[in-house]
């Protein structure tokens, strides 16, 4: 692969507009901001690669107040440079050139400059997924909300042909959070219908056991983050005595360097690891954690950060490079009126790449 010269870098602001209000832990999402990261050679401008930026609110590491103009900052500094890349430099251009507190655009930067090497055709990792539209298999996300928008959305999930089904919970009252599932249960099995639960650290430590207890009764597959990260003994405990695996996703945000991550997962332990790259620095920020998880026996699987389809698409491109049979968190390309057009596509609860589509930009 050819050496990349007299780069230069530029962005453009977009901002996101959900279909629906979208309930988090963190508030309600009426819209995200997301910012495209551009790359170009000098001499070859008409050829480019593109990123995405898009820290989320109150949860990323870069989600600050002053983002866009610390983006622009960064921007000028590399253009300053006048950089060149060579392809085997790649992870030391976006470690030497990006700080570690700005894992979005890292994720950005890193993305756009594997685009622009691939001919400019939001073709990030080229594979059976992008060429013979080979599926990934994704779970359905049940938004938080109240009890007849979350029943609403189970029924939907159910008839679009999902085998995994991902709820949020922590919204509204436990007891009825567990009839929700309870409800899904009845109609199915778990051979025949996967249950994961996100609590987005919702418990505290001292209920924590008791909530799991009850949760493991509905036969679900895991539940990510049943605690506030940060509380590592807590969390470790929980980890040894717990009924119902545990996955670790906002625990991972912040912990940059392979020793850093060696050490969280060896004093952790937990059952599985959830990788987003827009919060955890990137794809090859991933890898680190996919080879320590896979060294530990600790399973994995990764998720997108509600980016719009640019930031999905390098994500799910990345995630076909492993061949993963387990479900991903890739189904948020239906989220927002004016998302970007692009090739990937739901079929029967998995994503595929359509080459009869075209991307809008």
């Amino acid at each position: 692969m050819k050496a990349l010269r007299n780069l230069v870098f530029g962005y453009k602001k977009h901002v996101l507009d959900f279909k629906f209000d979208a309930g988090t832990s963190r508030g309600i999402l009426k819209q995200k901001e997301t910012f495209y990261i551009s790359v170009c050679e000098k001499s070859y401008s008409d050829t480019i690669g593109y990123g995405e930026a898009g820290p989320l609110p109150k949860l990323s590491l870069d989600d600050f107040p002053d983002f866009e103009q610390r983006l622009i900052q960064l921007i000028n500094q590399l253009n300053e440079q006048d950089l060149s890349l060579e392809y085997i430099a790649l992870d030391d251009f976006v470690s030497l050139h990006i700080p570690a507190k700005y894992p979005s655009i890292r994720f950005a930067i890193e993305t756009a400059l594997l685009d622009l090497r691939n001919g400019g055709q939001r073709l990030i990792f080229p594979s059976s997924f992008t060429a013979e539209n080979k599926a990934i298999p994704i779970n359905g996300l049940i938004w938080m909300g109240d009890r007849e928008f979350m029943l609403e959305q189970i029924d939907q999930k159910l008839k679009d042909g999902y085998n995994c089904i991902k709820m949020k919970i922590g919204a509204i009252d436990f007891d009825q959070e567990c009839e929700l599932l309870g409800y899904i249960r009845k109609k199915f099995d778990s051979s025949e219908v996967t249950l994961r639960v996100d609590a987005n650290g919702a418990f505290s430590p001292d209920d924590a056991l008791e909530k799991l207890n009850r949760l493991a009764s509905y036969d679900l597959h895991s539940i990510e983050q049943p605690i506030k990260q940060g509380q590592i003994e807590a969390m470790r405990r929980l980890c040894e005595i717990t009924p119902l695996p545990i996955a670790l996703d906002e625990e991972l945000i912040g912990v940059d360097g392979f020793e850093a991550k060696r050490m969280l997962l060896e004093k952790i332990n937990p059952q599985f690891i959830i990788l987003k790259p827009t919060l955890v620095g990137g794809l090859r920020s991933c890898d680190d954690w996919i080879a320590l998880a896979e060294k530990m026996n600790i399973g994995w699987w990764i998720t997108s950060a509600l980016e719009s389809n640019i930031g999905l698409n390098a994500i799910a491109q990345y995630t076909a490079t492993f061949d993963a049979e387990m479900p991903q968190g890739l189904g948020t390309g239906q989220l927002y009126h004016n998302n970007i057009d692009s090739p990937l596509r739901i079929v029967a609860g998995t994503l595929i790449y359509d080459r009869k589509l075209k991307w809008g930009m």
